[in-house]
């Protein structure tokens, strides 16, 4: 399709016909041309055109919009006419021309979209969610827990699975931030406050620990057991009990304490691990279940780069960090704010302020004071949606210089059972 410009010398509804058998209009050719972004039929079309402008478009502005309106109107009842035929194949030409071959907006290449460069697809559904350690580790099958048939990612740190979410080589990470015998597991914590991904949901597994060594190899040999932290302290009491008054060090994980004792074959070594880690690495299980409480649960969070929209139709958590100038006689109005509305708290967890670790406090009469700064992080049972919870950080921002809400997500309603053996 061609477009005209008004002249003062021609007028343009004189050269607007519709085909007829009558001859076909043709216009003088000469430079100026402005075409159609659809295909252009030159077999059919007239000559390019181009009129020298008189004046300026402002002085042919009538004309110009008169010939606008004619040209639409022809397009509306031509492909109204082919409608009426039934003939949705045939486009009938502009102006008598069959100048338009239009595109089926069926037929259009659709624009990237955000799930193009990185899908994310149905929940659980091969979905990529990195945790802390090696195959055979507790947080591997948190993961599985957490998101049915994902693929899994380990990472050799926590900081690592943060960083794989924000980088956008994982969807989710899943990671450990309690223990019921352990406690906190305080890193995981100060990563939270670091990052800026958010919680979205929970999930508590129950620990079933065992004492892993090379095949044939007795506990009578053992000089050493080597395993992460968390599970050297949650079954001291047990390794007493059968005589292990042995080394014990601690490793990244539990699944990698395993796997440096088969890799390094090892045999005055023992690993406390999971059975899927006795399995994956090939080692005996000397002892089982020699935790020192059979209800040993961890419970995991599963982190996300967006939020998800809180809901009042189940069960809902909310985790907040804030922290006040003026130290910690704040706590008091705070945990007020949630008890005057009913609401339950779970969690309180103190760690330190490492912008600010040490606030001083100077008194003419007593002297200069030290005290400690701490963040402050609660975790409690109602949804951001709630009005109740909505209203009580309201109240909690007035006492507050630094507040931030990490996530408001389902609560893991999962039965409970002991932890045993798979």
């Amino acid at each position: 399709m061609q477009s005209l410009s008004p002249s003062s010398s021609i007028n343009l509804k004189s050269i607007i016909r519709t085909r007829s058998p009558s001859p076909t209009y043709r216009v003088v050719p000469t430079r100026l041309v402005v075409q159609c972004a659809y295909q252009y039929d030159s077999a059919n079309a007239a000559a390019s055109a181009n009129f020298n402008f008189c004046g300026g478009v402002g002085s042919c502005r009538a004309d110009w919009q008169s010939t606008c309106a004619i040209l639409a109107s022809k397009v509306v009842s031509q492909q109204q006419d082919t409608e009426k035929s039934g003939n949705s194949d045939n486009i009938t030409a502009v102006n008598g021309h069959k100048t338009l071959d239009l595109v089926p907006i069926e037929n259009r290449q659709k624009p990237l979209t955000i799930t193009d460069l990185s899908p994310a697809p149905m929940h659980g559904s091969q979905l990529r969610v990195a945790y802390q350690g090696v195959p055979g580790a507790y947080s591997e099958a948190a993961a599985g827990k957490a998101y049915p048939n994902c693929e899994a990612i380990p990472c050799d740190q926590f900081e690592v699975a943060f960083q794989a979410v924000e980088l956008w080589i994982a969807d989710r990470a899943v990671l450990p931030v309690e223990n019921s015998l352990g406690g906190s597991i305080h890193r995981n914590y100060d990563l939270l406050l670091r990052h800026r991904l958010h919680i979205v949901g929970e999930v508590q597994l129950p620990v079933h620990h065992c004492l892993l060594a090379l095949p044939g190899v007795r506990k009578e040999y053992i000089t050493r057991v080597i395993s992460h932290p968390q599970a050297l302290s949650q079954c001291e009491l047990t390794l007493t009990k059968l005589g292990l008054n042995v080394t014990r060090e601690a490793v990244d994980d539990t699944a990698g304490a395993a796997e440096f004792v088969a890799a390094n074959n090892l045999r005055d070594t023992a690993a406390i691990a999971s059975v899927r880690a006795a399995d994956l690495y090939g080692l005996q299980i000397l002892a089982d279940g020699i935790q020192d409480d059979s209800s040993n649960m961890t419970r995991f969070v599963m982190l996300a780069r967006e939020p998800i929209i809180p809901r009042t139709d189940r069960p809902f958590k909310t985790s907040i960090v804030f922290a006040h100038d003026k130290g910690t006689s704040v706590l008091f109005k705070v945990l007020s704010a949630f008890a005057f509305r009913n609401i339950s708290l779970t969690k309180i967890e103190s760690r330190p302020h490492r912008n600010r670790p040490i606030r001083l406090v100077d008194d003419a009469n007593v002297g200069t004071a030290k005290h400690f700064e701490y963040m402050f992080y609660v975790d409690f049972e109602a949804s951001m949606a709630d009005v109740r919870a909505q209203n009580a950080l309201a109240e909690v921002q007035e006492f507050t210089s630094f507040l931030r809400v990490l996530g408001s997500y389902p609560m893991d309603m999962t039965p409970w059972c002991p932890s045993r053996g798979d």
